[in-house]
């Protein structure tokens, strides 16, 4: 930040917050400080730098007596608190699932923060609860989902596919809203099915609501990582044997290592037999359906329970904001409504009020952001985007396919590439084994990563320490994945000398 040239302003006054002079001068300039971070991004490493423990050890241990002023403040910012970043928005930001901020988005959190409303009553926030309304209703068109699925915002995934749960356990006619579960003695074993490649948030939402990691049955997958629909079938059929309580099945479009897609029909099929409750975990994935090319990934999601998509992976809108869409929002309230007496209001029938859709009592104004994203690229502007980053990835696929030395482990069915490095040795005798090729490649994701020009992650397939590439971010270009192609080529290369 620019130093100011009279120190005597910035300071908090005696009473009251900083005077509106001084509040538009530094707010010129953050906005200067944030322009000029976006459009220097590239000259800094996208890992932190630093050691664990650095940045604290430079912070005092106890805050101020007295207030200081907001010019050094915005100096620390720039001294300390950036380069202990791990810049999310940097274009070589590859790893897990590469996200990004648009200017639209950024926005809107300076105004939700300015209006500082805590959505519970709709008499507390009258223009949050309908925005939301509307601005899902916006996303719910652009996904082409049927008009009886409604829309309620939370931070993450885990927490909306924990509510999608706890209503698909409402359902079940066994009285543990009101008795619970601890301490009875006439509760069957109740049971949650997802893939061995469902995310864990599937699994965690099952333990803070108290049924346990032995109710979540992880499901084999076929080759290409999808859920085995007979598997589930069989699965069910044998609970029911043994006694107990099937109630829910989560299917994911989107998979975290590889961005497989489940065969949702077929799912659907299985649950509407057996009559349980579907919900679609498509936090990832789910925003590619706004590309009407790319629809096809949802088929058969009209037929869930809920799904779950999340805005701030792959529609630009700055981290939190997942969308919880259901055709059953009545069994959600049913499942967490509870109103004391100081906030029942008279227009309660009338209203949504947002407190009665879950744990939380007051919410951010998330909407607010996601409506201003929707409306400043509009679908178009949205899909050419997200097709330009499924294209990059095929085409980095195709350099993949191309080497001798590369290979494929997953399909690209979106903008995940997921392969490894597999050098061909001149004597064909001898072979590399799997534990020397996971080492390898782990070797070769350290050292790019240690670069600071781009940053990867990995997962599992099969065993096999899989390299994933991930491609999100508004900013990134073929060049940027050219770039990392000869990175990880140069790295291979020292690494098999």
């Amino acid at each position: 930040m620019k130093e100011r040239k009279s120190e005597a302003r910035g300071f908090a006054p005696p009473s009251g917050d900083m005077s509106a002079e001084d509040f538009r001068s530094f707010g010129r300039e953050v906005v200067d400080w944030i322009a000029d971070y976006f459009e220097h991004i590239e000259e800094r490493p996208v890992l932190a730098r630093v050691e664990p423990g650095e940045l604290k050890a430079k912070l005092p241990s106890s805050a101020p007596a007295s207030g200081e002023s907001m010019s050094e403040i915005l100096a620390d910012v720039d001294k300390l608190i950036a380069p202990a970043l791990t810049h999310w928005n940097h274009p070589m930001f590859f790893a897990l699932f590469a996200t990004s901020s648009s200017a639209p988005g950024i926005f809107g959190e300076m105004l939700s923060a300015a209006f500082d409303v805590k959505a519970m009553l709709w008499r507390t926030s009258p223009a949050s609860t309908e925005l939301e309304e509307v601005a899902l209703s916006w996303l719910r068109q652009m996904m082409n989902l049927p008009e009886e699925f409604d829309g309620i915002i939370y931070d993450t995934a885990s927490v909306s596919s924990m509510h999608a749960i706890a209503a698909a356990r409402e359902m079940v006619d066994l009285r543990i809203r009101e008795d619970g579960m601890s301490g009875r003695t006439d509760l069957p074993l109740l049971r949650v099915y997802a893939s061995e490649q469902a995310h864990s948030s599937i699994e965690k939402g099952i333990i803070t609501l108290g049924l346990g990691q032995r109710s979540l049955v992880k499901l084999p997958t076929d080759a290409e990582y999808r859920m085995d629909a007979r598997a589930l079938r069989q699965a069910i059929e044998d609970d029911r044997r043994a006694g107990a309580l099937p109630f829910c099945v989560v299917a994911t479009v989107g998979t975290t290592s590889t961005t497989s897609i489940d065969p949702v029909e077929e799912i659907a099929a299985v649950c509407e037999r057996e009559k349980l409750w579907l919900h679609v975990d498509a936090a990832y994935a789910g925003s590619a359906a706004v590309v009407p090319e790319l629809q096809h990934i949802m088929r058969g999601c009209e037929r869930a329970d809920s799904i779950v998509t999340n805005p701030h992976k792959w529609l630009f809108t700055p981290f939190d904001l997942s969308v919880l869409y259901s055709r059953r929002m009545d069994v959600l309230k049913r499942a967490f409504s509870l109103v004391p007496e100081y906030l029942r209001t008279s227009e309660a029938e009338t209203v949504r009020n947002q407190m009665d859709y879950g744990v939380q009592l007051g919410r951010r104004f998330r909407a607010l952001k996601l409506w201003m994203v929707l409306r400043y690229f509009g679908r178009e502007g949205l899909s050419a985007r997200i097709l330009e980053h499924c294209r990059l990835a095929r085409l980095f696929a195709s350099w993949v396919e191309e080497s001798h030395d590369w290979e494929m482990l997953a399909p690209v069915p979106l903008s995940l590439v997921c392969f490894r490095y597999h050098p061909q040795r001149e004597d064909e005798s001898v072979a590399t084994s799997e534990a020397e090729l996971d080492a390898l490649n782990e070797a070769i994701m350290n050292n790019v990563n240690a670069t600071g020009r781009a940053y990867l992650s990995h997962t599992k397939l099969h065993d096999k320490l899989t390299l994933r590439l991930s491609i999100g971010n508004i900013r990134t270009t073929e060049e940027h994945i050219r770039r990392v192609w000869e990175l990880l080529n140069e790295e291979a290369k020292t690494m098999n000398k």
